[in-house]
């Protein structure tokens, strides 16, 4: 590694470190209040996740005794863990786990994926082995005969799309997906990553994506957003294919019901500015969620 790039991998890796203690406090929790916003720094992502779900209620706040689920994370390339393309895989199996231990009568997990091979996508990534370990089933989402036409209300550009059923369907839906840079939407995020839940992308790009991406959320709301920050790619995303491609290890995780919220934050810890990534400022505009940070109740967990 030249010198430059280690230097300024080691500067992206302190203001990984530092997000956690620059983020606002907002509004003073009492004693057991249930947070916005967690934001978690460890080691372990299933361990993160159990912090931050923690704050945020318990995931029987979430999810009930007899409901479906859907954990949509990013499976969208033919990557291994180490390469920080797609949503760590004990993420995903740990919430899986977590959602049966809640009572959900059956977990599915599934995504687009970009890369054509969408089993080896599954496999490769180490998703489907986590998956179904924990207790969850794994689905095709790259069969378009099984996706259903919804018209999109409250859409600005994209009006309807042909949407997969398992999002439709479920009663929960858990959005999972990993924090990286992204050359068309400037950062890979929440909102982002209801992309996949979308059969026709291309026509998602050449009809205003900002705004495409931020139509999507009216689709169906998550309830809950867990942002995987653990393997950062902070350039050369979204496939990490590229010689500019620099992964960052920040070990932290995001959690929150506000979907414009845990992306405001996240594109602090991408350094990423919300006059570029123009779709979350665009999701407030639709009354998703809220970029103002200092509005809500943030625990910070170090």
């Amino acid at each position: 590694m030249l010198r430059r790039d280690f230097l300024k991998g080691a500067a992206l890796t302190v203001l990984g470190a530092g997000l956690l203690s620059r983020l606002p406090l907002g509004a003073a929790a009492r004693e057991g209040e249930v947070f916005d916003l967690a934001a978690v720094k460890g080691k372990s992502p299933g361990d993160m996740f159990d912090l931050a779900i923690a704050a945020l209620g318990g995931m029987g706040a979430f999810v009930r005794k007899g409901q479906s689920v859907v954990i949509k994370p990013n499976i969208g390339w033919n990557t291994t863990p180490a390469e920080g393309a797609d949503t760590n895989p004990e993420l995903v199996g740990r919430i899986v786990k977590r959602a049966i231990e809640a009572g959900a009568s059956k977990v599915t997990v599934f995504d687009h994926t970009c890369d054509r091979n969408w089993t080896s996508c599954y496999s490769r990534s180490g998703i489907r082995d986590a998956v179904e370990k924990a207790g969850g089933v794994m689905v095709t989402g790259n069969d378009e005969s099984a996706y259903r036409e919804v018209e999109i209300k409250g859409a600005v550009s994209m009006k309807k799309a042909l949407v997969h059923p398992a999002l439709l369907d479920a009663d929960v839906v858990i959005n999972v997906p990993v924090l990286k840079s992204h050359g068309g939407a400037k950062m890979t995020c929440a909102m982002k990553n209801y992309m996949g839940v979308v059969w026709d992308r291309r026509w998602m790009h050449r009809n205003d994506l900002q705004q495409c991406i931020a139509d999507s959320i009216f689709i169906r709301k998550p309830d809950l957003n867990v942002v995987d920050a653990t393997l950062v790619m902070t350039t050369g995303g979204p496939t990490g294919r590229s010689r500019a491609t620099r992964r960052v290890k920040m070990d932290s995780l995001l959690a929150s019901r506000d979907i414009v919220a845990v992306d405001t934050a996240a594109a602090k810890m991408l350094g990423v500015s919300l006059e570029s990534a123009t779709h979350v400022k665009l999701g407030e505009a639709l009354k998703l969620g809220t970029t103002d940070l200092s509005k809500l109740k943030i625990k910070r967990i170090v």
